[in-house]
């Protein structure tokens, strides 16, 4: 079998490159702390696009920092007790995508939220001096500011902060709700997971945003990591600060949050991946410690995964 990266029996025991923050535990308590203490200040608009058995809702919400964060919710009509919910995320600099993504769960009877990312391919701001979108280089976004101020802090506590709105909805049961999610949305159902711990289960695809010096000393910080280079090559172009550099970008390494998940763990993985190499995502999930399971796809990379979206389907259906 051809490989890019470790092979399987290396990465099942791989525990990841980049530095650890020594204060991490503690980042991210605070940084829960003031996610919890904003305003919502929920606001549902119906949606144009309807159906018959689902009603279809654009969801906004005030996240940290004061951004307005855009949702889509889907509610299935006529079920009456609490039931399921799952909550999606999308891939670097996209979006929600269409209306009838969410239909699947909905016709199944469960509320289904995906959010848009702030300031990517959707409705919601970033704020860090515009209104609006940034697109990308977002990994690089706060590196030389207080750690408080990366942008992906602020994205993951979007992520986890709709899963909780989710949970307060009085149709959902709080504890029957999961995340998923591909690259990007994989990264942050992990991130999701972790820092909303009433999860129930998580399917994350190739996860993003994990082991950003692994992803560095393989030579592979282009494309969805192509930041980081020319982050190097405009403000540390001698690298006189890569210790530090990479340090910080720990608050926000996937990895280092996988130990606080709590939910039953589907993750899915292709051995030819060079955007998120192998070795990255399995430094996250070597560190999962609740019931977990890794679908091996040996001759694929960053792209569909054949079944892995009718895996998926049937593990949420156990909620």
């Amino acid at each position: 079998m051809p490989i890019v990266d470790m092979p399987l029996n290396e990465l099942k025991k791989y525990q990841g490159r980049n530095p650890k923050p020594a204060d991490l535990d503690a980042y991210w308590d605070r940084a829960l702390s003031e996610m919890r203490a904003v305003d919502p200040k929920v606001e549902l608009v119906k949606s144009e696009f309807q159906t018959s058995m689902v009603e279809c809702l654009d969801m906004y919400f005030t996240g940290v920092r004061g951004a307005r964060i855009h949702a889509k919710l889907w509610r299935p009509k006529n079920v009456k007790e609490p039931h399921p919910a799952v909550v999606q995320f999308h891939g670097y600099s996209g979006c929600t995508g269409d209306w009838c993504g969410g239909l699947g769960f909905a016709a199944m009877g469960y509320t289904v939220a995906a959010l848009d990312c702030r300031g990517q391919g959707g409705k919601s701001e970033d704020v860090g001096g515009v209104k609006g979108t940034t697109l990308t280089g977002h990994i690089i976004r706060g590196l030389d500011d207080c750690a408080d101020n990366l942008l992906f802090r602020h994205i993951y506590l979007d992520a986890a902060q709709l899963a909780g709105l989710v949970m307060e909805m009085p149709e959902v049961d709080s504890a029957r709700v999961g995340v998923q999610g591909g690259s990007q949305g994989g990264g942050l159902a992990l991130a999701c997971a972790a820092l909303e711990p009433r999860v129930k289960q998580l399917a994350p695809s190739f996860p993003f945003l994990c082991d950003y010096k692994r992803v560095w000393e393989m030579d592979l910080a282009k494309d969805a990591y192509g930041e980081l280079r020319e982050f190097f090559r405009h403000h540390d172009p001698r690298h006189e600060r890569e210790e530090e550099i990479f340090t910080r970008l720990g608050y926000i390494d996937c990895q280092y949050l996988a130990g606080r998940i709590r939910g039953e763990v589907l993750m899915f993985t292709g051995l030819m991946d060079t955007i998120c190499p192998p070795s990255t995502q399995f430094a996250a999930y070597n560190k999962i410690t609740s019931k977990k399971n890794v679908v091996i796809y040996p001759d694929f990379g960053h792209e569909g995964l054949p079944e892995s979206g009718d895996m998926m389907f049937e593990f949420m259906k156990k909620l």
